[in-house]
């Protein structure tokens, strides 16, 4: 079931929160959990329910390696032993289901080997939930989790609005908040507080990053061939595209989660107005950036050893980043270009040497851009379409109804037949321009959150953005981050 969806907003979402609610009113705690665990379960199966199964057995073999974690008196070698195991369950598990094809592809190509592809589905949001899952065992392993009852372990990985993209939570700050008896009653301003952020993530997916969408799969997909604007629109699309759609689930995720009053980590917080990749991290997709340093770069050393042990567990782990995001060495490539620009923005900070802001960021931001375009690539031939055009290897063209009035510009070898959907270029070069100047100057939902006061204006503010938002669902579309 998408949060984009009829069946979604006004059934699914207002019906689990009554009934939630109801239940809690009338002293029926654990029914509620039991309520939104199968409502969580019903959520993630309507999609396909042959991925429940996975999400249902994943659930019960992580419960019971914790469990083993937490209450057998091993000694140390014994319980590494156990973590271990648990760790290699869930690792073979995503590696199964996400990079099987992957590697039996790779393998036939480096060897010449014809081994079939197994086709295998790839089970939803098994990379958030394997992920999560692999958090609470080694926060258990280190004495900094602990979970007695399978209903609340099954609570914590299945809560439907985190569940299929993220936030990647934790144990530790999430189950306290279940438990709280203040958050099992209603709480009108929670809820409105809520209602607003989730508004604001569906307008983003909606009217903003599917048109942004359409324009980023023309020059990709379609175009055989893009000139200097066309791959600057092309790319650019992508990247607001990107941006609406991840922030936009997002939020919405944080708006569904506090109609039940749970607060759920932030996962944006204006990425693209960073002054450096470091910042970027600490913005984009924030608690997968979390997860890779609690878990990844800080086992493998951090920046505890020596400078080159820093670098190469800094490319380690964005290599590992990288190839989260997707079976494709595309994917692999983007994450190898981030922690490229993270040594060198180490390297840089060594030396002492202050850009001003605007350069800082134009120089972070294009860098985001570019790498975004292995990230969205089907392929490397594509890729490598969309940046010849955007140096300029191509030439200019522009729309050819223009011609009449810019025509004299000829003479500077500029042409006049771009072909970006039929001449949509007049429309999607301003609207790239227009969202772009939106996203560097405003307030981000977070920050709008923070400050949300119940009144006549917000309510009118959500009330026409829901009105469009539903209106559009005619055109509804899976979020990108499903796929990852």
């Amino acid at each position: 079931m998408l949060f984009n969806s009829y069946e979604y907003i006004l059934l699914f979402l207002p019906l689990v929160v009554l009934i939630y609610f109801g239940l809690n009113r009338l002293g029926r705690a654990d029914g509620a959990k039991v309520w939104l665990v199968l409502a969580s379960c019903f959520f993630y199966s309507y999609w396909n329910p042959v991925y429940l199964p996975i999400l249902l057995g994943s659930i019960v073999v992580n419960y019971g390696v914790g469990t083993l974690l937490r209450t057998k008196p091993w000694d140390e070698l014994v319980r590494r032993g156990v973590l271990i195991a648990g760790l290699a369950f869930n690792i073979g598990l995503l590696g199964y289901y996400k990079y099987a094809d992957f590697f039996i592809s790779t393998l036939n190509g480096v060897t010449g080997s014809h081994f079939n592809l197994l086709h295998l589905l790839l089970p939803l949001g098994i990379s958030f939930f394997t992920f999560q899952q692999i958090a609470y065992l080694v926060d258990t392993y280190r004495g900094e989790a602990r979970e007695y009852r399978l209903l609340n372990y099954a609570l914590f990985v299945s809560f439907f609005p985190q569940l299929v993209a993220g936030p990647i939570v934790h144990h530790r700050e999430m189950m306290g908040q279940f438990e709280d008896k203040a958050n099992k009653r209603w709480i009108s301003d929670n809820v409105a507080r809520g209602l607003f952020i989730f508004v604001m993530g569906l307008a983003k997916k909606v009217l903003i990053a599917d048109t942004f969408g359409m324009w980023a799969t023309y020059g990709f997909d379609t175009a055989t061939s893009l000139t200097l604007i066309e791959g600057w629109v092309t790319s650019l699309s992508y990247s607001l595209q990107l941006y609406f759609d991840f922030s936009g689930y997002t939020d919405m995720a944080i708006g569904a989660a506090l109609m039940f009053n749970i607060v759920l980590p932030i996962n944006f917080f204006s990425p693209y107005k960073a002054l450096s990749i470091q910042d970027f991290w600490r913005r984009w997709h924030m608690t997968l950036s979390r997860f890779l340093r609690d878990y990844i770069y800080i086992p493998l050393g951090g920046s505890r050893q020596s400078e080159f042990h820093t670098y190469r567990n800094t490319l380690i782990t964005f290599l590992i980043g990288g190839l989260w995001h997707g079976a494709g060495w595309t994917f692999v490539f983007w994450g190898f270009l981030h922690g490229v620009a993270l040594v060198i923005n180490r390297l840089w900070r060594k030396l002492g040497i202050s850009l001003p802001n605007w350069l800082s960021w134009l120089i972070t931001f294009n860098f985001v851009n570019a790498a975004w375009v292995f990230f969205r690539a089907e392929n490397w031939a594509d890729a490598i379409k969309v940046l010849r055009a955007m140096i300029g290897l191509n030439g200019v063209a522009l729309p050819s109804s223009l011609a009449d009035s810019l025509g004299w510009i000829s003479s500077l070898g500029v042409s006049f037949q771009s072909q970006l959907l039929d001449g949509q270029l007049l429309l999607a070069l301003p609207a790239v321009l227009v969202f772009m100047t939106l996203v560097i100057t405003l307030k981000n939902s977070i920050e709008l959150k923070d400050s949300f006061r119940a009144g006549w204006v917000n309510a009118a503010v959500t009330i026409i953005l829901a009105t469009a938002s539903i209106l559009s669902l005619t055109r509804v579309s899976e979020f990108l981050y499903f796929n990852f």
